[in-house]
């Protein structure tokens, strides 16, 4: 294949997926009034394990429940982003909600609650090392999201050493 050839079938692969992405938002939108539906609920709370592995407390009511925070802390973060970041994101989202979208972008084969955080790490991995930036992209939003959501609330400080602001 022409690198011409290779360059206009990638720029309509990304128009296409733009195209998806913003029907599936009028469809199945990742949020609502502020809220992640329960397709984003499902990604968050499958990614969190992956993305933040032993920083996460041990099995039990502890885990439950710092996930159930970080999900209500990743809503205050999308809700605090510009109108423009906040579309985007929804449309990354929404995309990753359909099973063809989270095939072809992710690799991702089972659906998000039925992932292992092997199976969702190994993802990642793969968005992390592709030679498409757009993964890679998808990998830093997903992942930075994820990290800065968490680590928002001081309790979670500890899991990586830092002490919080010093007294002056």
């Amino acid at each position: 294949m022409k690198r011409r050839s290779l360059l206009k079938v990638g720029a309509a692969a990304g128009v296409l997926l733009a195209l998806a992405g913003g029907a599936l938002t009028l469809v199945q939108p990742a949020r609502r009034n502020g809220q992640l539906t329960e397709a984003g609920r499902a990604i968050f709370a499958a990614l969190a394990p992956a993305v933040l592995d032993s920083m996460l407390p041990a099995e039990g009511s502890a885990r439950v429940s710092a996930i159930a925070s970080l999900l209500t802390r990743i809503e205050a973060s999308l809700a605090g982003m510009p109108p423009a970041l906040q579309a985007e994101v929804d449309e990354l989202i929404t995309l990753l909600g359909t099973t063809p979208g989270r095939l072809a972008l992710m690799g991702l084969r089972p659906d998000w609650p039925e992932a292992s955080p092997a199976e969702v790490t190994q993802a990642l991995q793969g968005l992390r090392i592709s030679r498409l930036a757009l993964r890679q992209q998808v990998f830093h939003a997903l992942r930075d999201l994820t990290n800065a959501a968490y680590f928002a609330d001081a309790s979670t400080w500890g899991a990586i050493g830092y002490p919080g602001q010093q007294a002056v």
